[in-house]
């Protein structure tokens, strides 16, 4: 295998640690549709699980072992939050390249030592931050880069949802990495990041709003950049859903309705790359004066993660999601936990040469994929 990030000349061999929603909905199909990946092992404590799905599966029980595995050149982790960074850490001391599903980390402190290590043991580590990928983001990415409605003065990002039952899950329970912020708020960050780079500093307020809720399932944080102010949300009690985006600016507004279908596509079992994978029927709707239109949306396709995560490996591409990326993104997470706790305004914990490399990077990935299909 690759030790020090050199190109590789043959297939990719990938083991999945963690096969529970994410590593079941998301990563194994993902593997699978590209080309240069081979999907060759997953650590799972059910194999059964596994098998149904994979019959000719290599199911390791203990994500030590697979981690320790001589054939496997990248290393996806997939499980539950308080286990990413210990996971992470182990697979790059065995000179695996590693892949983390959000959020990076728990915390900032954990982010940095990932980066560090992986620096010094010479392998690639990048995030899964896939809604880069998705065609609601792309759409409004597009529209903002173009100046459709001037220059941005006020960027609303919701993911609101429905789900009044609290459910007896991990993400669900009492405990660090837990909670609706944990869980949506990395993606709707890292969004932010790529339209308008880091902010100034942050305000933040969690609730627990759900009858039997155990942690936060309300989540409300604003941006500050300066006279732009962006506003994030994420809710399990909103019927009816709200509008994924709303952009207002010096020429006017736009709206985006529904969110992207990926997800939905792969739970019912599609798989990426069939007919009508990532299309979106959902419109822009631009309001410039008295004058209202539609624009198609974009089509979005989330292997383009995967696709550029071989293109490093294989030719020594540029990573899809560089680590400072994803430390930018855990030092906003954090900084709205503590605005909640303290109910203020809060500055982002990055030192100086840490927000210039993340800059750097934000802007190089603003670059890295396609504004129009």
């Amino acid at each position: 295998m690759n030790q020090k990030g050199n190109a590789m000349s043959s297939a990719i061999r990938v083991g999945l640690v963690g096969y529970g929603f994410s590593g079941k909905t998301f990563h194994a199909p993902l593997i699978a549709a590209v080309p240069g990946l081979v999907l060759a092992a997953i650590a799972s404590s059910d194999a059964t699980k596994v098998l149904a799905d994979h019959p000719a599966m290599l199911v390791y029980p203990d994500p030590q072992a697979l981690i320790a595995a001589d054939d496997i050149d990248l290393i996806v982790v997939a499980t539950p939050n308080d286990t990413h960074a210990p996971l992470a850490r182990a697979a790059i001391l065995a000179g695996k390249h590693v892949v983390v599903d959000k959020p990076f980390t728990l915390d900032l402190h954990e982010a940095r030592d990932l980066l560090a290590l992986a620096t010094r043991q010479g392998v690639l580590l990048s995030v899964f931050h896939n809604r880069r990928w998705d065609s609601d983001f792309l759409t409004i990415r597009a529209a903002i880069t173009e100046g459709v409605v001037g220059d941005v003065t006020h960027f609303e990002s919701h993911f609101d949802r429905f789900r009044p039952t609290v459910r007896d899950r991990w993400r669900e329970r009492v405990g660090v990495g837990s909670g609706v912020w944990f869980d949506l708020g990395p993606h709707l960050v890292d969004q932010a990041l790529q339209l308008f780079g880091l902010p100034d500093r942050v305000q933040g307020s969690l609730a627990v709003q759900r009858p039997g809720a155990l942690t936060d399932d309300w989540a409300h944080a604003i941006l500050d950049y300066g006279d732009r102010r962006v506003v994030l949300q994420a809710t399990m009690l909103a019927a009816g859903g709200t509008q994924r985006f709303t952009v207002h600016g010096t020429a006017g507004s736009m709206t985006k309705r529904l969110a992207d279908r990926q997800e939905e596509q792969l739970l019912r079992g599609m798989r990426p790359g069939e007919p009508d994978w990532g299309e979106d029927p959902d419109p822009l709707i631009i309001y410039l004066g008295a004058d209202i239109h539609e624009r198609p949306a974009l089509s979005g396709d989330q292997r383009d993660f995967y696709r550029g995560i071989a293109a490093a490996l294989a030719g020594g591409a540029r990573n899809p999601v560089e680590p400072i990326e994803a430390l930018a993104v855990m030092a906003v997470v954090d900084a709205v936990r503590d605005a909640a706790a303290s109910g203020s305004s809060v500055a982002i914990a990055l030192s100086g040469a840490e927000r210039e490399a993340a800059e750097t990077a934000l802007a190089a990935s603003r670059t890295s994929y396609p504004l129009t299909d």
